[in-house]
């Protein structure tokens, strides 16, 4: 999806009525709910997926049915650390929220894309609060100019604020019938299933960039406590329209 944004962004249609911006509000999603909260890390990803698909030969056959090296290629990850450690993951949704509301969606976008290289590419936890901390407040440091420090990261991640939004996000989830990940919605109405290709999102982007408006917003917003000035600042802008 990133790929198909910078697409359209960097190439508007000339006449279309607006500039066209994005608000990505990412909502929690526990692969594995019943890891232990207390522990900095439950197993490796690989030992989980062998697990998952029945043994060595069926992770081999999902590999490839699902072409995740060429997805992963596509979507500018060369690598995927099969050994990185898998861990509960409520700590890092709750910080992810946390910085989007404080300081807006254009940085917790950043820190969930350092989080992607910190677990997919580095293998590193995301139950490991005191590394994921220091990662944190290494780029905050250069984004924002008066951003949290290490300690206050940390002293957050160990503690409890934001626990009940994520769980009423987990509880509408379900309700909703979505079950796996990812998937997208998008102006609050169209599910795609994130394996899509980037241009089934070009296509629907370029739909909206044509008509000039939108037909709906973020339905979790409200449930995650984001306000509607938040979400209104964007998260991916035109080069013309970031300050």
């Amino acid at each position: 999806m990133n790929r198909a944004i910078e697409v359209v962004l960097n190439n508007p249609i000339p006449d279309a009525p607006k500039p066209l911006a994005f608000s990505i509000l990412r909502v929690p999603f526990f692969l594995e709910p019943n890891y232990d909260e207390s522990k900095p890390f439950e197993e490796s990803n690989r030992e989980r997926l062998v697990k998952k698909w029945g043994g060595t030969v069926g992770w081999e056959d999902q590999k490839r049915r699902h072409d995740l090296k060429g997805r992963g290629i596509e979507a500018g990850i060369p690598h995927f650390n099969l050994d990185r450690l898998a861990a509960n993951t409520m700590a890092s949704h709750r910080l992810i929220q946390n910085l989007g509301k404080k300081y807006g969606l254009r940085i917790s976008e950043a820190v969930y894309d350092r989080l992607n290289e910190y677990y997919f590419v580095d293998g590193f936890s995301l139950n490991d609060r005191p590394r994921m901390a220091n990662v944190v407040a290494e780029l905050l440091s250069t984004l924002l100019e008066s951003p949290p420090n290490e300690q206050q990261i940390l002293d957050f991640l160990n503690g409890d604020e934001g626990r009940e939004e994520i769980i009423h996000a987990l509880d509408n989830l379900q309700q909703l019938g979505v079950h796996g990940i990812p998937k997208f919605i998008v102006e609050g109405r169209t599910v795609v299933d994130g394996a899509a290709r980037s241009d089934v999102f070009i296509e629907i982007f370029r739909e909206i960039e044509a008509r000039g408006d939108i037909h709906g917003s973020p339905i979790f917003g409200k449930i995650l406590g984001v306000s509607d000035d938040i979400i209104s600042q964007g998260s991916h802008l035109p080069n013309d329209m970031v300050a």
